[in-house]
C-alpha cells in the first residue's frame, strides 16, 4: 500500500514500522551517515549534502520503480533507526537486471535482531506482493558481519559472481565484492527457519 509522504509500500512487523521517505527523517539518517562505525565497509562517511541526496534519490526510486530502501521505525518508541529495502540497482553491475536487498541501521539499533526481522519482511514482499524470481545482495569482501546475516536469510553467495564494484576505486580493500542470491523457491523452504539478519552491522 501507498505510504504517508510518498511513494512505497507499508510494511510492519512485531516491532518495526517499515514506511516510505520522510522530510524529518533526514536528520537522523544524516547522523547514522555520519558514523564512521557505520561506514566502515564504505569509502568514506556522508556529509549532510551527501546523505539528503541519497534520500531524495529513494524517494525517486520509489516513484519510478514502486520499491527502494525505506526507513525502519522501532514501533516502541517512533525512533529511525536506519534504512532496509528493495532497490533496482543502476550502477553497470555484471549481474543486471536484478533486485537487491540492503539495509543499513544506526549502531544503537545494533544486536537487537533488527534487521532480520525487517529483512524477512522484505523479502515476503518481494517474492509474495512482487512475484519476484531472485533476491540478490552483495558486499565488500572485507564486511564479514553482512556476508553472515544475509546466509541467515537463506542467501547463498555465487563465488562465480564475485566482482569489482564499478563505483569504487579500484585500489581499495573495499572495492573487490561478493554476490550472494536467494530465489523464490528456496526462500520458501527456508522462511519458516530462525531468526536472520541483514545488514551493514552486527544484527
Amino acid at each position: 500500500m501507498a505510504g504517508e509522504g510518498g511513494a512505497g509500500p507499508v510494511i510492519e512487523t512485531a516491532r518495526l514500522l517499515l514506511r516510505p521517505w520522510r522530510e524529518e527523517d533526514k536528520v537522523p539518517f544524516a547522523a547514522m551517515n555520519g558514523d564512521p562505525c557505520v561506514m566502515r565497509y564504505f569509502p568514506s562517511v556522508l556529509t549532510r549534502d551527501e546523505s539528503d541526496a541519497m534520500v531524495d534519490l529513494a524517494r525517486a526510486r520509489a516513484a519510478a520503480d514502486g520499491i527502494c530502501f525505506q526507513p525502519v521505525i522501532e514501533k516502541a518508541g517512533g525512533s529511525f533507526i536506519g534504512f532496509v529495502g528493495l532497490n533496482r540497482p543502476r550502477h553497470p553491475l555484471p549481474f543486471l537486471p536484478c533486485i537487491e536487498i540492503g539495509w543499513r541501521l544506526a549502531r544503537s539499533a545494533w544486536g537487537q535482531g533488527y534487521a532480520s526481522e525487517a529483512a524477512r519482511a522484505w523479502l515476503r514482499f518481494g517474492f509474495e506482493t512482487q512475484g519476484l524470481d531472485e533476491i540478490v545482495s552483495f558486499t565488500a569482501v572485507l564486511n564479514a558481519p553482512s556476508r553472515r546475516v544475509m546466509e541467515r536469510i537463506g542467501m547463498r553467495r555465487d563465488t562465480a559472481a564475485d566482482f569489482a564494484h564499478p563505483a569504487i576505486d579500484g585500489a581499495s580493500p573495499l572495492s573487490p565484492h561478493v554476490l550472494y542470491r536467494l530465489g523464490v523457491k528456496d526462500w520458501a523452504s527456508h522462511r519458516g527457519g530462525g531468526s536472520g539478519s541483514a545488514g551493514d552491522c552486527p544484527d
